[in-house]
């Protein structure tokens, strides 16, 4: 019978972090940005996913679903601190204020460069936008099970609701991105041949 010692124990997670969490982090940045829309809050998300579930190492079951258990920890990050900037003032960096009020050169150069960033990423895959422009628990759902290739009962366990809430949310959400692609699906041939 082998003791586990604390070294042993470190040895054990370090193998289970990098063999089994650490080849999740691609689906995790993708599934952060889908919910954030901004490449350092993903960033963060993911980063503090990696550190949580370091942290409670102890409590997974090697062998079984990392990436499942991952994405729930995320889920819930992600939950976390879109209730925490919902409780907190809007914060005003003056150092930027400051800095755009002394340029020199034209007073909208900074709102003209604004526009033209948010609308760069903006215009070109439409699913993509479309899936964005979802709310967030249809976006979710989708982005698990279309994109990430969750089951519905694992799907079920990472957002905490029943597998039949899934369903209904997934046919939802594809209803909303049948919808919203259409027009874009007919200017590339597409035609519904669904009876009506």
């Amino acid at each position: 019978m082998m003791v586990m010692t604390n070294e042993n124990l470190t040895r054990q997670y370090d193998r289970i972090f990098q063999e089994e969490f650490w080849p999740q982090i691609d689906a995790l940045y993708t599934f952060a940005y889908h919910l954030t829309y901004n490449e350092e809050d993903a960033n963060d998300l993911v980063q503090e996913t990696y550190l949580k579930a370091y942290r409670f190492i102890k409590h997974y079951n090697e062998g079984t679903n990392a990436k499942a258990w991952l994405f729930k920890i995320l889920k819930n990050a992600f939950i976390n601190q879109y209730r925490k900037r919902s409780k907190q003032p809007t914060r005003v960096d003056y150092e930027e204020v400051a800095t755009f009020h002394d340029e020199e050169d034209t007073q909208y150069s900074g709102y003209l460069d604004l526009r033209e960033e948010m609308f760069q990423h903006m215009m070109g895959d439409e699913v993509t936008n479309a899936i964005n422009a979802l709310p967030v628990d249809f976006r979710v759902v989708i982005l698990l099970c279309d994109i990430e290739g969750f089951t519905y009962e694992e799907i079920s366990k990472i957002i905490d609701i029943p597998i039949g809430t899934v369903r209904s949310r997934l046919h939802r959400a594809r209803n909303m991105l049948k919808e919203q692609l259409k027009n874009y699906a007919s200017t590339l041939g597409y035609k519904d041949k669904r009876q009506k």
